[in-house]
């Protein structure tokens, strides 16, 4: 049995070298030290990702402007970062090629990007919205022909609550790649109406009764100053641009009670609001209809109940005539 193991252990394996000659004690020892390097590379790794990832994610105190979320992402990404260049390190330690490798990873990157392109834009767009931040959470915005209150917002959507109280998601990209109206960012907001009075009416009567409206309600502010102009002249009336401003919070309660309380001011001072009307005017000098009466046919003249221009229309259409 001993002369057996002795004859193994002394066969040519390669190039004429037998396990004896290649397990020796310098080679054990070689082995040994690359592997504790190894190991202690791989823990100096680990710690160091660990540490550059609490690093990154603790600036979100110090630049408290920009959102926790982007620097978890950041922190996240150089953390892994770390530990794929620290196991490459460690198999080139070994003398394992690692240029091959790269090339692999790169190419199954490359296919992964691919696949994913739409979720890889979504996140593009999420760095861009958390970096640049057109909106934060509480906000009320129009994005992608959605209104709503911002609730969430992740690095591949972003979620809103209507006003009837529906949640809508909407992917990233969409977000950035269209226009994003936000309606919180400044304190007031201007209120716009149109009020259509009469021709009869006298506009100077008009304009101080909507100033004293405006004026009268304690949430209109005086700076800037209230805007009453006549702005068009209509077929049924005269139209007056209304604009004043007032707090944000105020406004969809304030330019409705201004709409009713300059309704019944007008009301309460004669000022009448006209229906759409028309002038017709009969050819032949025939008089218009007056307001408010009925119009009457006209007995026809031949006494045959025959309309005369009905009968010649009919003769022109038949030849006849």
């Amino acid at each position: 049995m001993t002369d057996l193991i002795t004859n193994i252990f002394h066969t040519p394996l390669l190039q004429g070298k037998s396990i004896a000659d290649v397990v020796t004690i310098p080679f054990l020892a070689s082995v040994a030290g690359s592997t504790l390097t190894a190991i202690a590379i791989l823990v100096a790794g680990f710690i160091l990702g660990r540490w550059a990832d609490q690093r990154i994610s603790g600036l979100s105190q110090r630049y408290a402007r920009l959102d926790d979320t982007l620097f978890t992402f950041l922190g996240n990404i150089t953390r892994y970062a770390v530990l794929t260049f620290t196991v490459l390190f460690v198999l080139n330690t070994f003398g394992i090629q690692t240029t091959s490798i790269v090339a692999v990873i790169g190419a199954a990157g490359l296919a992964v990007g691919l696949a994913l392109q739409g979720t890889l834009s979504n996140v593009a767009a999420g760095v861009m919205i958390i970096v640049f931040r057109p909106f934060k959470l509480g906000d009320f915005v129009a994005v992608a022909s959605t209104m709503g209150t911002v609730k969430s917002i992740n690095l591949n959507f972003i979620e809103l609550a209507t006003i009837d109280n529906l949640q809508v998601i909407v992917p990233n990209a969409k977000v950035w790649g269209n226009m994003i109206t936000n309606y919180s960012v400044y304190p007031t907001r201007r209120a716009e109406w149109t009020f259509g009075v009469g021709y009869a009416s006298d506009l100077s009567k008009v304009e101080g009764v909507i100033r004293e409206v405006l004026a009268a309600d304690a949430r209109s502010l005086s700076d800037p100053e209230p805007f009453v102009q006549v702005a068009a002249l209509n077929d049924s009336s005269v139209d007056f641009l209304v604009r004043n401003w007032v707090a944000r919070a105020d406004y969809f309660a304030y330019r409705n009670d201004i709409t009713r309380k300059i309704k019944e001011a007008f009301d309460a001072h004669g000022i009448d609001i006209p229906f759409p009307t028309r002038t017709m005017v009969a050819a032949g000098g025939v008089a218009p209809i007056a307001p408010g009466e009925e119009a009457t046919a006209t007995p026809p003249e031949s006494g045959d109940g025959t309309d005369p221009a009905t009968t010649a229309m009919a003769a022109k259409g038949s030849g006849l005539a």
